[in-house]
């Protein structure tokens, strides 16, 4: 008898050591704890602004006409607003830009959130609520994601595809798809 649960007792324990092995490593791959402590850092320049060289020095114009600067169509903001916490503190703020060529950008300038697993950066047509309520609004109605957050603090631009009228979204979320809850959202005022 005691040799009977001897053997069936030493399957049992390695089967429940391997489920809860296997159940470790989905949470973790799951959850992705340790971003919590990793910051990615992302400084990109706003796309068709080039920066002006400074005027080479000469001898003075002879002329009394000062020139007038040529005025150069470049990018124009369209809406803008300041993000708002929701799961994860989240600061920072998003515009709206209409580049020189009639492309649209979302720009998120000095963010800082928490990273995540899966964030993604949603332009909807969801309004902006504060606190718990606002946090899973914005897969109701009409959204574009446009790409995976490229890092939880600094500046960064998302293009809007070419088929979509920007003029028809009201707010953006940094989304994380894998949990279906905002991070942070800001109302887009139109300037």
């Amino acid at each position: 008898m005691v040799r009977v649960r001897e053997t069936l007792g030493r399957p049992l324990v390695v089967g429940m050591l391997v489920v809860a092995v296997a159940a470790v490593g989905f949470g973790l791959y799951w959850f992705q704890p340790w971003k919590l402590w990793q910051d990615e850092t992302v400084e990109e320049a706003l796309p068709g602004v080039v920066a002006t060289p400074a005027p080479p020095t000469t001898e003075p114009s002879t002329s009394s006409v000062p020139e007038a600067p040529s005025p150069a169509a470049g990018p124009q903001t369209m809406a803008s607003g300041e993000l708002i916490s929701h799961e994860h503190a989240t600061s920072g703020t998003v515009k709206l830009v209409r580049l020189a060529d009639g492309s649209h950008v979302v720009r998120l300038e000095n963010l800082d959130t928490s990273n995540g697993p899966d964030l993604r950066v949603w332009l909807t047509d969801a309004p902006v609520k504060e606190g718990s309520a606002g946090w899973r609004v914005f897969d109701d109605g009409k959204y574009v994601s446009l790409g995976k957050l490229k890092g939880n603090k600094g500046s960064q631009n998302y293009t809007v595809p070419a088929d979509v009228d920007p003029s028809g979204f009201t707010s953006v979320s940094i989304w994380c798809d894998r949990f279906d809850v905002s991070f942070g959202a800001a109302e887009l005022a139109r300037a």
